[in-house]
């Protein structure tokens, strides 16, 4: 098991962060706007994360055809949990490069579509404050990378838990 969770959750690690990069470079030349970028880097998620299905399914067909819901759900939790760590740690390597700015622009592109949005200014001066504090608590590394795990790590619960749905099977079909 170690062999198969290792190869598919590096390479799924590997695209998802690989699709991140690509998404923000994107995103910061605006290509893609602040609006759809959740949409992308959710989707580039799902694509990355696709290969928990393929892992337990050469898991199942490497070991007599047969798998448990919850040794499926086992071998996709663990190359979920390698995928996240590379995607954040992906992000670590690139946050130096864009962050703050990336950060400036965002806070300003939410701000601007709240006054669109007719907020009043005591809102947009609590958002604004709020903005301010969490881009002062997210130059700390760990809040970082837990807040990176933290966004891909539910996709792959959830394509875990179908994944694991999908491909379990209790006996071997006949050939």
């Amino acid at each position: 098991m170690t062999k198969i969770v290792l190869i598919f959750g590096l390479i799924s690690g590997v695209i998802a962060g690989g699709l991140m990069w690509i998404l923000m470079g994107t995103v910061n030349t605006g290509s893609i706007d602040f609006d759809n970028g959740m949409i992308w880097g959710y989707a580039t998620m799902i694509i990355a994360l696709s290969l928990v299905f393929f892992g337990i399914k050469s898991y199942r067909d490497n070991h007599g055809g047969r798998i448990t819901f919850v040794k499926g759900l086992q071998v996709g939790i663990l190359i979920s949990l390698i995928s996240a760590v590379c995607y954040a740690a992906a992000w670590e390597l690139y946050y130096p490069r864009i962050g703050d700015e990336f950060m400036q622009k965002y806070t300003t592109y939410y701000l601007d579509k709240m006054k669109k949005e007719g907020a009043s200014d005591a809102e947009i001066e609590k958002a604004r404050t709020e903005s301010e504090q969490f881009m002062e608590m997210y130059k700390s590394i760990f809040v970082r990378f837990a807040m990176s795990l933290m966004e891909i790590l539910p996709v792959g619960v959830i394509v875990t838990l179908l994944s694991a749905l999908l491909l379990r099977r209790k006996e071997v079909l006949p050939a």
